[in-house]
């Protein structure tokens, strides 16, 4: 049972014991900051469209989850297929006051395939969706094609009388009632939908304010994606944990002019924003010197790195880019997280600058950590993601034997702590094989296993790879992250942060292969001999290695996750299936070229597409 607000507002502590559920939580924020301002949203990432006050969120959760209860919707699974802004929160917390699984899902989009969704709501056994009467009216012939959709019961919640809220019965819940199905980005197969409770969200949350060290005076911006972890935790969840405003923007409005992201925290005076390194490269290379003399950044705190590989050359150029801006290198955050944790797994501390660390490249593809003096060729510079907190537990395992790594060796990183999930939804052999491994030996307690490689150092975790993204040819293992880096330096016409390298079986042997998408302005004066001599030449000399094909990709095909992750195994599904939007191509071996348009027609068509759009 709920703990009253009474005792909540006498007994106030930030820790994730003060509240049962998030609903205690928000229903403390209407009561003690009732009229605090808790997000606001901005249109077109620059508009302020409207803002909304706890008060104001948690009567029109009671309203919305009237309408719920009124349904005997308790215990059911919730699509939520809102575009980025408030009508998602209220839909969010809606499902919440009434009992109801919140199933964050990919807003609809024009001429998009609905598969995924379709897949989702499949293995959720979702029986209602709740969306805004626009999304409705423009996709609703869409959505009766699928049969799992078309049998929904569909509430437009933007519509919804306040007045109902008086209405509300409070939802027999508790700290271990099911909340969330966070569904991971796959590249492929089944989603898979992470079950988290309350007490997997409060105590992420405690944790992140551990991190972070926000307080009610903070200032929050976000344009993360809120159907994912770090924007749904981090951009909704954590703010209203530590009290304190947060300001959101669509993601799609941040990719299509970064400025606006730091507009937003210069406008606001923000203290936490961040995002994944690619965010950051696209700030330097897009944002330009006049843009930055407008800018003030000098409030800005926590600067957080996650959810792909951290570059300490990211964090240098940016760093340098905008110094004048009044940013700080030691704002960096780098941190770790994943969805199968609930959020943040490691973060460092907020009063010092990020941790470094020079290794020996040779080395680190036989598992084992050589310090080097300085950066040079052949070496590596990793970014710490901190430590681990409160009662959480990282470990380095051997994946094959499941005993403990020496301090030297790279190994997978475990994880055990009240923050990771209950499981996968429906998925028992998935659950038992992730979230249930016990080091060799023992049955002290289960293991997380993540499936990403790395090494603790004096309690420091550093992350080197991916279990499965590993690349090894000739018997020694490299790591893509590394390879795709190399590349997308060679030529400013391959954009930062969009290849991909991957090896696939030909004649019995691995053959690497590089995807990488091309900036659209180069696209007519493409000097291909020069771009493909400079990549082979590179990987040979710092990895040893042929690349076998090159592939230079239409701006905005390469496959990515939600929170910008290459999925590199659907790279190579695409190749072998010859599904990549190609605009040219080169092979060591052209027995085995694939047959496409020349590169006048493709550079033809890419330009039509683009002025019709």
């Amino acid at each position: 049972m709920n703990v009253s607000l009474n005792n909540l507002a006498k007994n106030l502590v930030n820790t994730e014991q003060s509240f049962g559920t998030l609903v205690d939580l928000l229903r403390y924020r209407a009561v003690a900051q009732s009229n605090r301002i808790a997000y606001t949203f901005l249109v077109n990432g620059e508009t302020e469209e409207i803002n909304i006050t706890y008060q104001e969120l948690d009567r029109l959760a009671r309203a919305i989850a009237v309408r719920l209860q009124s349904m005997e919707m308790a215990g059911s699974r919730a699509l939520l297929l809102y575009p980025i802004g408030l009508d998602f929160i209220a839909g969010f917390f809606g499902c919440l006051y009434a009992g109801v699984v919140a199933v964050p899902a990919y807003p609809p989009r024009p001429n998009q395939s609905l598969s995924r969704l379709q897949a989702i709501a499949t293995n959720a056994k979702a029986a209602i969706a709740l969306t805004n009467t626009t999304v409705l009216s423009n996709f609703g012939r869409g959505f009766s094609e699928f049969p799992n959709l078309k049998v929904l019961c569909w509430l437009t919640t933007d519509d919804i009388n306040t007045d109902l809220a008086t209405q509300w019965q409070e939802p027999a819940i508790n700290s271990n009632t099911l909340a969330l199905l966070q569904y991971t980005s796959g590249s492929t197969g089944t989603p898979k939908g992470v079950m988290l409770n309350h007490r997997n969200l409060l105590h992420n949350c405690t944790f992140i304010h551990e991190c972070f060290q926000d307080t009610p005076e903070s200032m929050g911006v976000s344009w993360l994606p809120l159907y994912h972890d770090m924007g749904l935790i981090g951009g909704v969840l954590q703010p209203l944990y530590v009290g304190a405003p947060m300001t959101l923007m669509s993601p799609m409005d941040f990719l299509q002019s970064p400025v606006r992201w730091l507009r937003a925290i210069s406008r606001y005076k923000a203290t936490t924003s961040g995002g994944p390194n690619f965010a950051y490269d696209l700030c330097v290379r897009h944002i330009t010197p006049q843009q930055r003399e407008t800018l003030d950044l000098s409030s800005w705190k926590v600067a957080f790195n996650g959810a792909e590989p951290v570059r300490a050359q990211t964090l240098e150029r940016f760093a340098e880019a905008f110094k004048s801006c009044g940013f700080s290198y030691n704002a960096f955050y780098p941190c770790y997280g994943m969805a199968e944790a609930t959020l943040i797994v490691s973060g460092g501390l907020k009063t010092e600058p990020p941790i470094l660390k020079i290794v020996q490249g040779e080395a680190l593809e036989q598992n084992r950590v050589v310090p080097a003096k300085k950066a040079e060729d052949g070496t590596r510079t990793l970014v710490s993601c901190g430590q681990s907190r409160l009662d959480q537990q990282i470990v380095i395992v051997h994946p094959e034997t499941l005993t403990i790594c020496a301090p030297n060796e790279v190994g997978e990183i475990w994880i055990s702590g009240k923050s990771v999930a209950q499981g996968y939804w429906n998925q028992l052999g998935e659950t038992k094989t992730t979230f249930q491994a016990y080091l060799s030996g023992t049955t002290e307690r289960p293991f997380l296993r993540t499936g990403d490689l790395g090494f603790l150092e004096n309690g420091e975790l550093f992350i080197t790879g991916r279990i499965k993204d590993l690349i090894i040819i000739r018997g020694r293992n490299h790591y893509p992250q590394d390879i795709e880096f190399i590349v997308e330096q060679i030529h400013p016409a391959l954009r930062s942060g969009y290849g991909s390298a991957f090896s696939v079986d030909l004649d019995g042997e691995e053959r690497l292969i590089v995807a990488q998408e091309v900036e659209r302005n180069y696209l007519a004066n493409l000097n291909l001999n020069e771009i493909f001599t400079a990549i082979v030449q590179a990987v040979a000399q710092q990895h040893e290695i042929q690349i076998y094909a090159i592939l230079l990709l239409k701006p905005g095909s390469i496959p990515k996750t939600s929170s910008g992750k290459i999925k590199r195994f659907a790279c190579q599904k695409a190749f072998i299936n010859n599904t990549l939007d190609i605009v040219y191509d080169w092979t060591i071996n052209p027995r085995f070229k694939a047959e496409y348009r020349n590169l006048e027609e493709e550079i033809a068509l890419l330009k039509m597409q683009l002025l019709s759009s």
